[in-house]
């Protein structure tokens, strides 16, 4: 399978789809602070005294814009209350320059969507500030205004982005991916081909949930599947509910040819844990074996040396979590939690299921012979 980033290259002329890249990563790891507030929005706040802090509207339905006695579908409320929080971000750099200048040019660019009007957060996909030297972030009314990253996390592609100016900003209310039915009608919301189709809206269904994808970052989630049209430009932006709820960021399509309405999303109420560390530490922290992998031993040369498939440690790291049980280099992981592992990505997606300091029972090859052994998983940084 052929999957692609669906942000927007500016460096050749039209729409270039990217391969996806983002490698491995998790989620949960910090300490959330969970904060209810009485009736109208129950509010997830994370941040300390006089730190950083950022509310994430949660739970009960927007105040959607419109009347349903108009006849109006539903999508036309969404997108008229949503489409003022999503924002195109221009990705600028000097390696990019045009014609040798050494100038600063645009190289990337894609969606995001705020999250916090008040404190001016944006949410959107690594790939799409990845390597930037310089961020635009145009809104809704028009203004294009400086955006500094806060953090980004290629283990999970999720990156959060701060403007200053925050004057009339609107966020998203954030649902609860959890209860995503397949079938479900959902709406996106990006810029696809760039910033002169911003905030274009299309529409579907969940095509189905829990979908895992063969691509670094992405790999770390179970992912939501949607026939809802997404194209490059529309990375980072927002997959909503008919409650107006933000359910997903689109990230990721099926590229190859004869492919059409396979789009996937990461469901947001995985990546909330990971989006609040990125606020209030600047990284992300996520559960790890602290061994190196060496992928060049694919299912082709196993089979050729009558090994099992599964991931060839070439280091387990000094005092690790690995180490520390007796994993070492040459050993082959097959297993995790009896989930049977035959690559990197795989790994990556079972270890993500749960946090630094979890005991895991991992399963590996040395020598002819399979060991199990329980494995109390260390910690990897996103910075």
């Amino acid at each position: 399978m052929d999957y692609y980033r669906d942000y927007q290259n500016q460096r050749r002329p039209g729409i270039v789809t990217t391969v996806l890249v983002a490698v491995i990563s998790a989620i949960l790891g910090g300490l959330i602070a969970v904060v209810l507030v009485p009736k109208v929005y129950p509010q997830n706040t994370i941040g300390t005294p006089g730190g950083n802090s950022v509310i994430l509207h949660q739970g009960e339905n927007p105040p959607l814009t419109g009347s349903s006695s108009t006849g109006d579908s539903p999508v036309v409320n969404i997108s008229s209350t949503l489409s003022p929080a999503v924002v195109y971000i221009a990705n600028f750099q000097y390696k990019g320059s045009i014609f040798g200048t050494g100038g600063m040019s645009e190289v990337a660019g894609g969606s995001g969507f705020i999250i916090d009007a008040n404190n001016g957060y944006i949410v959107t996909n690594n790939h799409v500030v990845d390597g930037a030297e310089k961020l635009v972030i145009s809104l809704a009314d028009g203004r294009d205004v400086p955006g500094n990253l806060v953090g980004g996390d290629p283990r999970t592609d999720l990156a959060v982005v701060k403007i200053s100016d925050t004057k009339n900003l609107k966020a998203v209310q954030l649902g609860d991916s959890n209860v995503l039915k397949v079938g479900e009608s959902v709406v996106a919301i990006g810029n696809p081909g760039g910033k002169e189709f911003a905030r274009s809206v299309t529409t579907g269904v969940v095509s189905a949930t829990n979908r895992f994808l063969m691509l670094q970052g992405e790999a770390s989630f179970n992912l939501i599947q949607t026939d809802a049209a997404i194209n490059p430009g529309n990375s980072g932006g927002p997959l909503v509910n008919y409650n107006g709820q933000v359910v997903g960021i689109n990230s990721a399509k099926q590229g190859a040819a004869g492919f059409e309405g396979m789009s996937f999303a990461i469901p947001i109420s995985d990546a909330i844990p990971v989006i609040k560390q990125l606020i209030e530490k600047g990284y992300a922290s996520h559960p790890a074996l602290q061994i190196n992998i060496d992928d060049r031993y694919t299912e082709q040369y196993a089979s050729y040396k009558g090994w099992p498939t599964g991931c060839y440690v070439s280091k387990a790291q000094a005092g690790g979590a690995a180490q520390k049980a007796g994993i070492q280099a040459g050993d082959i992981v097959t297993a995790v939690n009896d989930a049977k592992i035959t690559n990197s990505l795989e790994l990556t997606h079972q270890l993500f299921k749960y946090k630094p300091g979890d005991k895991v029972k991992v399963t590996y090859f040395r020598g002819g012979q399979s060991y199990t052994v329980d494995v109390v998983l260390g910690e990897i940084r996103s910075e």
